[in-house]
């Protein structure tokens, strides 16, 4: 009789054991994490007007002070590379399901949930800083609830004169003075209503790799892109000092009529899609 029961036992615990092997063996899916973490090289950002003593600063290679009022960007075009190469696109034509603005303001922006993702082991990560051109239409019917978070009047990440969105949106102050910085990008257009064209992209594709294998199966795992706002001046690809005014090069206010500045703003934070295809991004973790 003891035997018997023994038995019965260890039948009980083996059944239970396959069970958990193959619901791990079976996972088809499950969601991953983008946890976006913005710093100065590698201190975390904390907001703060021109007289605020607890905003994060940071020095540029220039020797330039300053800090942010205002952090925020696009991310869309989200893809994940498998170790043997294959891409997994992430709802890469939809701008309500596949894309999102990171706003440092609120900390519930800064962890984007990628749902239903394959099981399997990725390697790579790649996304794009902005809207890419096919999408980049404020199209309030199409995508009405990216529209609706990009134009927020705490948001405001749509051109004024234009029919797309911001990229990227940056206020704050500089020098000992606290003078106002105020960065935007985003792609410009030529031409008129009815005839309009494509003038400076400031669309970048990133790609990163992961400092360790991210596996998708029963467990969801979580990856940690780093957002170093040091490189937007003290860039991999240009070195910029800002000036007050217009028509300057380090001018801090790039916009439609000062395109050739602004995009040296873009290849510091999105890289110039050639040398440098990370910007100021990098993968500081992956949690499994």
């Amino acid at each position: 009789m003891q035997t018997l029961k023994q038995y019965l036992l260890l039948t009980t615990f083996s059944l239970g054991v396959i069970s958990c092997q193959n619901s791990d063996d079976n996972a088809v899916a499950n969601n991953v994490t983008l946890e976006f973490n913005n710093t100065f090289k590698n201190t975390a950002i904390v907001l703060g007007d021109a007289s605020s003593v607890t905003a994060t600063t940071n020095t540029s290679a220039e020797g330039q002070i300053h800090h942010f009022s205002e952090l925020k960007y696009v991310i869309s075009n989200i893809r994940l590379v498998k170790a043997d190469g294959n891409e997994i696109p992430y709802k890469i034509n939809d701008l309500d399901q596949g894309a999102t603005v990171i706003d440092q303001s609120k900390p519930e922006t800064l962890r984007y949930i990628l749902s239903n993702i394959p099981a399997g082991e990725y390697k790579r990560i790649k996304f794009g800083l902005g809207v890419k051109k096919e999408l980049n239409v404020l199209d309030q019917m199409r995508f009405p609830r990216f529209y609706a978070t990009a134009g927020a009047n705490d948001t405001q990440m749509m051109w004024e004169w234009g029919a797309g969105y911001r990229f990227t949106k940056i206020e704050g102050f500089y020098g000992t003075d606290h003078k106002q910085m105020s960065i935007h990008t985003g792609s410009t257009i030529k031409g008129s209503e009815g005839n309009f064209t494509q003038g400076v992209d400031a669309y970048r594709d990133i790609s990163l790799d992961l400092p360790k294998i991210a596996i998708v199966d029963s467990k969801a795992p979580k990856i940690i892109v780093k957002a170093d706002f040091d490189k937007l001046l003290t860039g991999k690809i240009n070195t910029i000092v800002l000036v007050t005014g217009t028509g300057s090069e380090g001018n801090a206010t790039p916009n439609i009529h000062t395109a050739n500045q602004m995009i040296k703003f873009v290849d510091n934070l999105g890289g110039n899609g050639s040398s440098d295809i990370s910007g100021m991004f990098s993968v500081s973790g992956v949690e499994n």
